[in-house]
């Protein structure tokens, strides 16, 4: 029978993930109640005098479209930078794979010995394997799949709410992801998701955090690739 892990225990060990669970959970509630505020506030510009709750917020086309159009770029940068450092180098940054040796990475798992703590795909091998070696990427491209089509539905949904209040005709899913405007709101934030990576990868060549995965020891050469 395993020892109970203390609490103070169970932190240091998930502590990054709880942690950005944690700011995550704070965020979305303050985007949520000030989404809510400010929502009210534009429909009172527009002459409307009724107030919705903050649980009625988080139904409108304009909470789920502001929503999954930011988690979409996100997963598209991660599943994107995934697949990049799988095959590109960046000589100097510690985001990248070395370029003049090998990495446990590339290591072929069908070659490597294995035992009961080995993940069970590797041990099952096939296309079990096969799926499990990518699975990471998957994951990340499923997720900004997903979320594409949750903004494309809250996006025609506030876009609908804004046509009848005009007096125009409202438009299907499929017209609202023609638009120019369904694809400003992905591009604005697509861009910034890659530019961001683009600054670690190549300030990483030349600055430092001491004690960060994300960064080379600090007396690293600059030259010197990879964590």
């Amino acid at each position: 029978m395993s020892p109970r892990r203390s609490p103070r225990n169970l932190f240091r060990d998930n502590g990054l993930l709880i942690a950005c669970l944690g700011l995550f959970a704070v965020f979305f509630v303050g985007m949520v109640v000030s989404g809510a505020a400010s929502y009210n506030q534009e429909q009172q510009a527009h002459g409307s005098q009724e107030r919705i709750s903050v649980l009625e917020y988080l139904t409108t086309g304009d909470f789920v479209e502001a929503t999954f159009e930011n988690w979409e770029s996100e997963f598209l940068q991660m599943g994107m930078y995934v697949v990049l450092t799988a095959f590109l180098y960046q000589k100097g940054s510690s985001e990248s794979k070395p370029i003049d040796k090998s990495a446990p990475q590339d290591q072929d798992p069908r070659t490597a010995s294995t035992n009961e703590r080995t993940p069970w795909p590797v041990r099952t091998g096939g296309w079990v394997l096969a799926l499990y070696e990518h699975s990471l990427a998957i994951a990340f491209f499923a997720l900004f799949f997903g979320s594409m089509a949750l903004h494309a539905i809250g996006g025609v949904k506030a876009f609908n709410d804004e046509q009848v209040a005009h007096g125009e005709a409202a438009i299907s899913v499929w017209r609202y992801v023609t638009t120019s405007q369904f694809w400003f709101e992905s591009m604005q934030n697509w861009q910034s998701e890659f530019i961001a990576v683009a600054a670690i990868v190549g300030l990483s060549i030349f600055l430092r955090q001491r004690g960060s995965a994300e960064s080379k020891p600090v007396a690293e050469p600059h030259r010197e690739t990879g964590a």
